[in-house]
This record gives structure tokens, sequence and C-alpha cells, in this order.
């Protein structure tokens, strides 16, 4: 801890209720040091952003699409500004599939660490009127920026295969085509407003899970996946994270469900050179396959929260991290004027 005094060190400290998934193995990949220049993709709560500059007297930019988060971490800056040290927080508003732009047009030099936590913030799910819970009764909203499409909207106007699609493919649910018509019956009755008339529908439509899961989640997961385009937003995010990254930077993603992790484990083999789309059947494709790639892994396999987090923090359960560095000799991309 570089805290030059102990209420400094207070106001790094992670926000009562907000815990930060997995955040020593963030730490232990992403290595902030003095003097570097870090990027928090997904701010939220903060844990990350007042973690990084507890570790190290570095300067952080941070992104985030809610504008709840932006107002969260304009009062951390304010706090270090009475410090004297607000200048190494920087809060950029909008998605993180747009950090190109926002980092160039704060004048943002290439990042030494960035890292990207995928999860929805504990704060929406947490706060029942943002509606993204099923467990409490809210609007049926979802929306992480509070503007454009609500969950709501498209629960009511959107075709039966349209939400089928949206349910199977991003909820990962099997009874989509149920759901399907359940909702499109129920809405010609009465709109959906609320989650909890949505959850009970649900809930009330699809099997038993044995695991002990609750038949809204899936459903729940696929609408806040196609209302916010999480993964067109991933997707562009991680191509632009790669060209953010200076000569020795390193890229720490952490993901919750498989959707998000094989997007993040293809955008690490192709950016590895361990993508297998050449032939198997031109050998010198294969011989040189990767050997011209700017970056490396550090990890394996994606790491997996401990036992005791995962008692701790039932959040964490789902979660994966995967890491990979710039090599030193290598540039970052013209994207970004440094």
């Amino acid at each position: 801890m570089n805290a030059t005094s102990p209420t400094l060190a207070a106001t790094l400290l992670p926000q009562s209720g907000h815990i930060p998934v997995m955040l020593a193995e963030v730490l232990e990949y992403l290595v902030p040091a003095d003097g570097e220049a870090m990027l928090d993709c997904t701010f939220g709560g903060g844990g990350y952003t007042r973690a990084i500059l507890g570790a190290a007297a570095c300067s952080l930019w941070a992104i985030d699409r809610d504008p709840d988060a932006i107002a969260r971490g304009n009062a951390l800056r304010t706090a270090l500004e009475n410090h004297g040290q607000g200048e190494r927080l920087h809060m950029l508003h909008g998605g993180f599939g747009g950090m190109a732009a926002l980092a160039q047009a704060a004048q943002a030099p290439a990042f030494n660490g960035i890292v990207m936590d995928l999860g929805v913030s504990s704060f929406q799910i947490d706060e029942a009127e943002r509606g993204f819970s099923f467990r409490h009764n809210g609007p049926l909203d979802m929306r992480m920026e509070k503007s454009g499409r609500s969950a709501a909207d498209l629960v009511n106007t959107a075709t039966e295969q349209e939400l089928a699609d949206i349910i199977h493919f991003y909820g990962e649910e099997r009874h989509a085509r149920r759901v399907a018509r359940a909702i499109v019956t129920a809405r010609a009755q009465e709109p959906f407003t609320t989650t909890l008339q949505l959850a009970e529908l649900v809930r009330a439509t699809v099997p038993h899970d044995r695991s002990g899961l609750d038949g809204a989640t899936r459903t729940f997961q696929g609408l806040r996946i196609a209302v916010n385009d999480e993964l067109g937003e991933i997707e562009r995010g991680l191509t632009q994270a790669l060209e953010l990254l200076a000569p020795g930077g390193r890229l720490v993603v952490v993901s919750f469900h498989s959707l998000e992790d094989r997007l993040v484990k293809r955008a690490f083999q192709r950016a590895t050179g361990r993508d297998v789309s050449f032939s198997r059947h031109d050998p010198r494709a294969a011989m040189s396959h990767g050997t011209e790639s700017a970056f490396k892994t550090l990890t394996g396999k994606a790491v997996r929260p401990g036992d005791t987090e995962c008692r701790i923090n039932p959040r964490a359960r789902s979660a994966r991290l995967r890491a990979l560095i710039r090599r030193p000799d290598t540039a970052p991309s013209s994207v970004v004027e440094s």
C-alpha cells in the first residue's frame, strides 16, 4: 500500500456492501506499479479502482456507462482531491466498447494495465428501481445507461420468435420457446411492467431446476444481455483493449458466464496466435502460426475463485479470470495517441 496517510488508506477501502470479485487475483496479474497508467473498464462500485490506486502510486482512468457509477467515481475523486491526489483518477462516461475514443478524448496514454469486469454491478442488482433483479420488485428496466429501450419495451413488443431467440441464445434457457409463448399470451391481457410480474410467470412456466437455480435466472440474463448489447460491447471492448496496451502492458478480464468467457477465450486465442482456424493440412501455416504474435497469455486455463471467496461472496462462484500481456518489444496500435 502506497497510501501516505491512514485517512487516505481508508478512502481507498472497498465501500460497505461491495465486494470486488477475485480482487487478489486481479491485482496479481495486473501488477500495478508506481508511475503507471491503468484503466478500469467497468468502475461499478469502484472496488478494483480503489485497490489499484491503493496498491501503487499510479494514475487510473475509469469507464462506466451507468451515470450512477460515474457519480460514485466523482465522489471518490473529490475524496482524493482532499488528499492532494485527485489527478490520479479520471472518470470517463460511456461504454467500454468505445474505450479507444474515450481514452483519446481524455488524452490518456497507452495503458500499462487494463481490467475488465464483465459482471453486472452489485449496485445495479441490489437497487430494485433499476429492474435487474428478479428477487426484488421494481420496474422492468435493466438499462445500464438509463436510456434507450428497456426490458419492458422488449418484452411487450418483440415477436414470440424474437423473444425465444433472445432467451435461448443469450439466456441459455432450454425452455425458451415455452417461456416466449407464455409471455406473448400473458401480455395480450396485461403488459409487463414489473420484475416480479415477469419472474413469477417464468417460474410457473419452466420446470424446477434440481441445482436450485431460480427459474427466472436464465430469462432475465437473456433479456439483460439483449437490452444492453452486452456481447457486442464485449467484442468491441476486447479488440480496443488490446490496441490500448503499452509494451509490457497487461489485460485482465473477469467473466461470469459461458457466453462471456467464450468471447474472451477466442479473443485471447486470436491475439496470441493460438486461433486454430488455419488448415491442419498446411504444415507451413501450422509451424509459423503464432510466431509473430504481439501478445502472450498469462493464464493457461481460466482461473477460478477459491472456495473461501465463494462462501463469503456467492456472486463469485461463476467467475473466470483470463489474462495476457503485450510483449515488451511490440508497440500499441496507432488508435491511441500517447
